[in-house]
């Protein structure tokens, strides 16, 4: 853990009460920024920077994808892996009502509502990754294992560049 304090976010208690280890980052937040901003404040590759998406089927059903940050989620593999006809990201206040995070700031730790989370492959494969920690502008850096045994993600292959 870093020496600096931030206020705790559920995603912080909850990463703690599962004891993953891991370091906040935080990075000076731009609007409509994305991992690209992240991964230049914090100086790494935006492929170790992870976006989690909140997603939901066509019957409206939502679930986290975490995603590389310089690639995207195909809909269309990701429909025929959940064996729904379609899948789309949520809208901002759908996805704030499921997880109880703002757009920018969402986390796959402490959501709301316990969510359904998948996790692309090539993610699993890298030594660490910066993934959202709760707020604007606040990163956590991890083992992809840690996440992956913490939240029960079920591994996908869906990414397009």
């Amino acid at each position: 853990m870093t020496k600096e304090h931030f206020s705790t976010t559920p995603a912080i208690r909850v990463m703690k009460e599962k004891g993953i280890a891991f370091a906040l980052h935080p990075y000076k937040y731009e609007e409509k920024g994305g991992t690209e901003v992240a991964a230049r404040e914090l100086r790494v590759d935006e492929y170790q920077v992870v976006k989690t998406l909140v997603m939901e089927d066509d019957s409206k059903a939502p679930f986290i994808m975490i995603m590389h940050g310089n690639r995207h989620v195909s809909t269309k593999n990701m429909a025929r892996i959940l064996g729904v006809k379609s899948v789309n990201a949520c809208d901002p206040k759908a996805a704030e009502k499921h997880t109880g995070y703002m757009v920018g700031g969402t986390s796959p730790f402490g959501t709301r509502k316990s969510l359904p989370v998948y996790i692309e492959a090539t993610i699993l494969d890298l030594p660490r990754i910066f993934i959202n920690a709760g707020k604007k502008g606040l990163l956590a850096k991890m083992a992809p294992s840690e996440l992956q045994r913490a939240l029960n993600a079920r591994p996908v292959m869906v990414a397009i560049e």
